[in-house]
């Protein structure tokens, strides 16, 4: 291997190691659940460019709250598995202040970039997310209360409300009802995952729900969890009579089910992450067919 090859592939790797380090994945899916909000939204009708603009502002802001996530957690991630290769972790990434400079100035470049395009309170939105999930979630609640996940996952019912207040700062039901689904969507889904990993929360003091009850107990509980979520889900789109909305609540919310319910019979890591997909399933679907029923049919 010659010289530039080596340069390439040291490249590509420090370049996968800055992308992981935003959490780019959840990011997109916060940002998917904006433009959701503002699809769904009465109204809805503002440039292109502006819509693009606000999407990129809540990816960025969320962006910011996971790399400040794995920056103040670096120490504990070194207690569990699944994040002890983690770039801050293995060093790939040197741990030093500048990397909070850098996820202020994106927070606020993107907050600001909200309210230039659509108004204050679509920008004061996009800040709550990121600030539950960095100050509520992270350095408050996560390793103080099972109730964690809960408080923290406003984080993506603000992105919604971001979304919906960039067509209207007053925000009609549509929208509301929608990020309540994000509301509570969010502890099944991460719950699901806490009973997988459960020795390595406990391992690393986390009071996550499965620590605490124990996870036969943590597994009803998702059950109970994912029936409302699906009932909650499905009112939005019969009141709008919105038929694809309907049908992608429907099916992802009935696998949803199937597989939580599956989870409550036999409590394992195999059940636990068929669940934890299963919620990805069930968002996924739900967003699109909301976008897609209003894009489409009106």
């Amino acid at each position: 291997m010659n010289q530039a090859q080596i340069a390439s592939r040291g490249f590509t790797k420090t370049t996968r190691d800055v992308l992981s380090l935003f959490k780019l994945r959840i990011g997109f899916i916060i940002m998917l659940t904006a433009l959701a909000g503002y699809a769904i939204t009465p109204g809805g009708n503002i440039g292109a460019l502006q819509l693009a603009v606000l999407a990129l502002a809540v990816l960025v802001s969320s962006a910011s709250a996971g790399a400040f996530n794995q920056y103040i957690e670096c120490e504990e991630d070194k207690l569990m598995a699944r994040t002890r290769t983690r770039a801050f972790v293995t060093g790939a990434l040197p741990h030093t202040p500048a990397w909070l400079v850098l996820i202020v100035a994106m927070l606020i470049g993107s907050v600001a970039a909200a309210w230039y395009v659509s108004n204050a309170a679509a920008a004061f939105y996009t800040f709550l997310g990121a600030f539950f999930y960095a100050v509520v979630y992270t350095v408050w609640l996560k390793r103080r209360s099972w109730l964690n996940i809960v408080v923290g996952g406003l984080a993506g019912s603000f992105a919604v409300l971001a979304g919906a207040a960039a067509v209207n700062p007053v925000l009609s039901a549509e929208p509301l009802f929608l990020a309540l689904v994000l509301f509570l969507w969010t502890p099944p889904h991460f719950w699901s995952l806490a009973i997988a990993n459960r020795a390595e929360y406990a391992a690393a003091n986390v009071p996550m729900l499965p620590v605490v009850v124990g996870d036969a107990r943590a597994a009803q509980i998702v059950f109970v969890s994912t029936v409302a979520l699906v009932l909650v889900s499905l009112i939005a789109p019969i009141i709008a009579i919105a038929p694809i909305h309907f049908a992608g609540a429907l099916i992802g919310g009935g696998y949803f089910v199937r597989k939580s319910w599956q989870l409550a019979q036999n409590p394992n890591r195999k059940t636990a992450m068929a669940s934890f997909f299963a919620s990805l399933l069930q968002l996924s679907l739900l967003l699109v067919a909301a976008m897609v029923d209003v894009w489409v049919l009106r």
